[in-house]
């Protein structure tokens, strides 16, 4: 799916894919978030829930813009909640969230979808859709927050917790409405649906 817009949409929007296919480039950073919550922070209570250090999120967030090598085995980044915060709030500052802006109506429709096997289905050819880049970070991501979910009896995180944390941040409008509190359940539920249904959401079949 493409975007279409004027001239200065067109170059917000290579701008944040630009910045998404960098984040991928830096994969083995992403991927040591998980591994790092994979070794010591999936029994964490309120893991993604809980705030870390702003502070100490910013001078990380800093560090991965600007560093190719990022060392988060330092010790000043110990804390859990630190990491996840610092990644949640990568997520929350993009000009353009995951979810593409263009998309966001068609992901709220097909979350009403009355149909379950349709709505997933829907879901499916939605995701698939999405630039390369949205995609592929989607995918990574979702598949660490089922690993989160999959430790819920310890971190008190199931999938509604973590839907409630993340809808909010990978899918907004491009503009508020007075439909906004409306929006904030479908934006829980779609990413409640992707969790619960990921293997079919982003098999390749």
């Amino acid at each position: 799916m493409r975007h279409k817009g004027g001239s200065g949409g067109d170059s917000e929007q290579r701008r944040v894919r630009t910045k998404l296919r960098r984040f991928l480039q830096r994969r083995p950073t992403l991927q040591s978030v998980k591994e790092k919550g994979y070794i010591r922070g999936l029994d964490v209570d309120g893991i993604y829930r809980v705030s870390g250090n702003l502070a100490v999120i910013q001078r990380l967030r800093h560090k991965a813009d600007h560093e190719d090598q990022l060392d988060l085995e330092d010790g000043q980044w110990e804390e859990i909640h630190v990491i996840t915060g610092a990644l949640k709030l990568f997520l929350r500052e993009l000009p353009e969230p995951l979810f593409p802006f263009s998309c966001f109506d068609k992901f709220i429709a097909a979350i009403q979808v009355q149909d379950y096997s349709l709505r997933v289905s829907y879901m499916k050819d939605l995701v698939r859709s999405l630039p390369l880049p949205n995609h592929d970070t989607m995918e990574l991501l979702f598949k660490h927050l089922r690993r989160v979910v999959d430790h819920k009896e310890s971190n008190r995180m199931s999938v509604q917790s973590v839907s409630i944390v993340f809808g909010p941040t990978l899918l907004r409008p491009q503009t508020e409405s007075s439909n906004m509190t409306v929006h904030m359940v479908f934006q829980s539920q779609i990413v409640e649906l992707m969790l619960n249904e990921f293997q079919t959401v982003f098999s390749q079949s």
